[in-house]
């Protein structure tokens, strides 16, 4: 071989391998575009798969809160009206009984104290004066 065939053969080559490298770049760059396709593609992926989760959970959240808050008002609404059943029932018992009381007590005394209310509010505080008396500790001087 000859210095002309030898050079010839250089150039041949180095183009050969300009060609190769281009082409492997190009491959190359393609592989990247596809991989970085393929990582838009799983991460739009996850996000709508994350965003559907938050948002299912976040209804099923409410769903049991306000399960929650019926049942407790609800529940407020039936204390509520026995509550009220019993008060009302025990105030019915006492006036009745209350009644009576007046009813037995002779000399008019109870109708008196309904037309006058400081006769009423005098008896109170003479029965309160007497058990008061009756249940109060003996008082002894120290000495």
């Amino acid at each position: 071989m000859n210095d002309q065939q030898l050079e010839k053969k250089i150039r041949q080559d180095t183009a050969k391998v300009r060609r190769d490298l281009i082409t492997l770049a190009d491959d190359s760059a393609a592989r990247l575009s596809r991989l970085e396709s393929n990582v838009n593609q799983v991460t739009g992926k996850a996000k709508e798969d994350l965003t559907t989760w938050v948002d299912d959970s976040v209804s099923q959240l409410s769903e049991k809160v306000e399960k929650l808050t019926s049942d407790a008002k609800e529940t407020v609404v039936g204390a509520a009206a026995t509550v009220k059943k019993d008060v009302g029932h025990g105030l019915s018992q006492y006036n009745a009984k209350a009644q009576k009381v007046v009813d037995s007590v002779p000399g008019g005394l109870g109708k008196q104290a309904a037309r006058y209310p400081w006769v009423g509010m005098s008896i109170a505080l003479a029965v309160g004066f007497i058990v008061g008396s009756l249940l109060k500790p003996v008082w002894r001087p120290q000495g």
